[in-house]
């Protein structure tokens, strides 16, 4: 398989998910301006929304969108627990998660790197963004991960929407939870591999 991605970006999730279910897979960074891979292939030929990540699969079809991926990539390694089995209700908590973490929380931070978007949405935009990151600090509490006991692939997907925040002025302090929360997935070997590949963790 092949992961289409740009550092940081939320194909991140998935880099994440490749690593800790242990697959063999090629990378390729895209130019999201230009739309070319570091390859000088057209990346609309791949996803023509133009935007990551895209999962090459090993037959040739292209999986895109975030949450699809990363589900598709759990139900190739069960035996790693990166998602309830199908058909259980805590599929469905999964589900729910990857959902709202993909609506209300990353499209919740668009208006906030979008240079044309007025400060007056931009404030409003970061206190309802403020709001989501509340209640999802609130479920969190006394919790080690978003399901429970084990982590999952929407624990990869909040870490990466998560990261964001510093870029934007929303700083996770205002919630201890949420912090503490950041700092127990990136400690995970799979976590610090993809930060490394994408150039956003420096060896020490």
């Amino acid at each position: 398989m092949k992961l289409y991605y740009s550092p940081g970006a939320c194909s991140l999730s998935p880099h994440i998910v490749l690593n800790e279910g242990g697959f063999r897979f090629d990378k390729e960074r895209v130019d999201l301006a230009s739309k070319k891979t570091e390859t000088g292939a057209d990346y609309a030929a791949i996803n023509p929304d133009g935007y990551v990540p895209a999962l090459l699969l090993d037959d040739g079809q292209v999986l895109t969108e975030g949450p699809a991926i990363i589900q598709y990539l759990a139900d190739r390694v069960p035996e790693k627990k990166l998602a309830p089995p199908l058909g259980t209700l805590e599929r469905y908590r999964l589900m729910q998660w990857l959902n709202f973490i993909s609506t209300e929380l990353h499209k919740g931070f668009s208006p906030l790197f979008n240079p044309q978007a007025p400060e007056e949405w931009k404030a409003v935009a970061a206190a309802q963004l403020g709001r989501r990151l509340g209640t999802v600090s609130r479920q969190l509490e006394g919790k080690d991960w978003l399901l429970g006991e084990g982590f999952t692939v929407a624990d990869a997907y909040l870490f990466t929407v998560l990261g964001w925040g510093r870029h934007v002025g929303i700083e996770l302090e205002q919630w201890p939870v949420l912090q503490a929360y950041q700092g127990r997935v990136s400690m995970r070997p799979a976590v610090q591999s993809a930060l490394k590949a994408e150039g956003l963790l420096q060896d020490t």
